[in-house]
């Protein structure tokens, strides 16, 4: 059986895996890469914002948008 711990708190984690230690259980720890297409874009979009590629905006800009 497998059981999925989530929001655990970094304070917390030890004790849990003192816990599942004591008790014989196995701990894996599941790494979710992000999608290497999502980085790619924030990557370029990071790099044009370096080359002055980016828009400026004001506060007042940004609250319009959001109307």
């Amino acid at each position: 059986m497998d059981i999925i711990l989530k929001n655990v708190k970094k304070k917390d984690f030890p004790v849990l895996k003192s816990l599942a230690k004591s008790l014989g259980f196995e701990i894996e720890k599941e790494e979710k890469p992000y999608n290497p297409e999502f980085v790619k874009e924030i990557l370029e979009a990071a790099k044009e914002v370096r080359e002055g590629k980016g828009t400026r905006m004001t506060m007042e800009e940004l609250k319009e948008l959001c109307k």
